[in-house]
């Protein structure tokens, strides 16, 4: 819709609307917000609730605490926390076991995600933007001997519910307060979620002092402006300090080579498998093997988000059991982390099989030809560290180093390709709606391949043309291209904001009749409103300046319309 256009609702309802756009800008923007939070709001920003998961001789698994009171799950949800929250049976992990696994909400619940919170997220990498309509369950499994007992053991699982995907993060936060947990049970529990809620926001790129049960962590979370493959260190405080410290290297990657090792001649093949959204099921003596495994594949094409559903850990109980299991249809775009021997029966029809661990015969199996010729270079090199006896860390920085290569050079030539589809800047008018976005033309992309393909940055040699092809209907590039367009459309809008902040306003409502000049006002104050409600990628001063427009073109109006326009001192 051009500004010429007439706009429904009239005068007063372009003055709720500037009302509400003057309200939001005069609001301080980011963690700012979180002073004037109520009391469990920060712990909310981290963690939804802690779960207390124990074994009854007649009712099986059941939740037995969630913490804090207040917080509310579903039986449904309730149900899939407690049988993801144990090994199998058959696992037999005696002692502790840590691992994780990720689950659906419940449709038709409401998010209450406060708006600062809402900005964080946009400042993150785009695969570790939170999916709402997932939850992480962080757990942390004691089975020891208890005589006691009627059962002979005794088992329980600490389990942390969130929505962020910061495994290492709430993983070094278990190992730290489960122990003790276990034999103190409530009132530390109760302590442990009072300091939570006396952290800071997740704020990404900054330096964040986390206390928990009497030391402090100290970690960065990515922003989406660091270059990909750098991770800012992290020191340790000094000795001085009060309190012991402890540094955490990342909060969301797992270790890639421990997790690879045991199939790394294929690692290619399965970054082109996860790059495409095959169907994929690892099958892991243990639920802590299976979802380490599930979480580095799905990292292995970062920067690039994995957009399909993942599940480190999968039971027979889970709720999509049959949804996922189903042999009426093909497999489904999704990786599937399972411990039980069952699954090796009802997913053998599954195309796409890593065996790891103790179990017969550990490997790939698939029919799967990948399209890339294989490079010998990254196994020779990760052979030799084996044999030099090189740290496990060092190794998966190799890794990922590797595998971050592989990723952009396949994505730059896509980047490249849609930047050209945003039209020129010298096409965007103030008097009429920003132009669109060129279609995506399959063909067009190709053709670009010849001079600008991945042989610029790449050395490996293959069918790059079909694995493109394939790309191209898969789940990943939906996502990854709905995500450009989506940000190319609102630097669109933003453009189309700046050019109306260069233009005399003011001259021009003074050559229109005041129909025209009001109508132009309520689509300025619409313009405000949409940029803070989609938080377009303007500078604070032109939105000052296209507030000053508004109140310039109302003063110039005659005194009854500026009493209708003004009287709710909205601009």
């Amino acid at each position: 819709m051009s500004l010429r256009e007439r706009s429904p609702g009239g005068a007063a309802a372009a003055v709720e609307a500037g009302e509400d756009a003057a309200a939001t800008l005069a609001e301080p923007d980011g963690p700012e917000r979180c002073l004037s939070l109520l009391p469990w709001d920060r712990f909310s920003a981290w963690l939804h609730c802690v779960c207390v998961v124990g074994f009854d001789l007649e009712l099986g698994q059941a939740v037995e605490v969630i913490y804090p009171p207040h917080s509310k799950l579903t039986d449904k949800e309730k149900t899939n926390i407690c049988y993801l929250s144990f090994p199998d049976s058959n696992s037999g992990c005696l002692g502790d076991t840590q691992f994780c696994f990720r689950f659906r909400r419940s449709t038709g619940r409401k998010v209450s995600l406060c708006c600062f919170l809402d900005q964080l997220d946009r400042d993150l990498p785009v695969y570790l933007k939170k999916d709402p309509a997932y939850y992480y369950g962080y757990v942390y499994f004691r089975q020891v001997r208890d005589k006691s007992l009627k059962r002979g053991y005794f088992q329980k699982s600490l389990v942390l519910i969130s929505k962020l995907p910061y495994v290492h993060l709430f993983r070094t936060m278990l190992k730290q307060i489960a122990p003790e947990y276990f034999e103190k049970s409530e009132a530390f529990l109760e302590a442990v979620c009072s300091d939570v809620d006396r952290w800071p926001p997740p704020a990404p790129g900054k330096i964040l002092h986390l206390p928990i049960m009497g030391i402090i962590m100290k970690l960065r979370i990515p922003t989406y402006r660091d270059k990909p493959g750098t991770t800012p260190i992290v020191q340790n405080m000094h000795q001085a300090d009060a309190q012991i410290s402890m540094a955490l290297p990342t909060v969301h990657e797992v270790d890639l080579f421990r997790c690879f090792c045991p199939v790394f001649f294929h690692i290619q093949m399965l970054w082109e498998l996860v790059l495409l959204g095959e169907p994929l099921v690892v099958m892991a003596p243990s639920p802590s093997e299976s979802s380490e495994t599930v979480l580095a594949l799905v990292s292995c094409i970062s920067p690039l988000k994995y957009c399909s559903d993942f599940r480190p850990y999968f039971t027979i109980h889970d709720s999509e059991f049959k949804e996922y299991t189903t042999r009426t249809q093909a497999p489904p775009s999704v990786i599937l982390g399972v411990t039980n021997p069952f699954f090796a029966k009802t997913l053998q029809h599954w195309p796409h099989i890593i065996r790891i661990g103790d179990i017969k015969l550990p490997g790939v199996y698939t029919s799967y030809k990948p399209y890339l010729n294989k490079d010998e270079e990254i196994v020779k090199q990760l052979q030799k560290g084996v044999q030099q006896k090189r740290p496990t860390e060092a190794q998966s920085v190799i890794l990922r180093r590797y595998f971050l290569e592989l990723t952009e050079s396949f994505i730059i030539p896509l980047e490249r390709y849609v930047a050209s589809l945003m039209p020129l800047q010298k096409c965007i008018s103030p008097w009429k709606s920003p132009p669109q976005l060129r279609q995506f033309s399959q063909d067009d992309f190709m053709k670009t391949l010849e001079k600008a393909g991945p042989q610029l940055t790449s050395g490996l040699k293959g069918d790059w043309i079909g694995l493109y092809r394939h790309f191209l209907k898969s789940p990943n590039f939906d996502g990854w291209f709905r995500s450009r367009q989506k940000e190319m459309t609102q630097k669109l809008e933003a453009l189309h904001l700046e050019a109306l902040c260069n233009e005399n306003l003011v001259f021009w409502s003074q050559k229109h009749t005041e129909v025209e000049t009001v109508d132009l006002v309520l689509k300025l104050k619409n313009k405000l409103l949409q940029a803070d409600r989609e938080q377009l990628p303007v500078k604070t001063e032109t939105l000052k300046k296209l507030q000053t427009h508004i109140n310039d073109i109302i003063l110039a109006l005659p005194d009854d319309l500026q009493d209708i326009l003004l009287k709710t001192g909205t601009t």
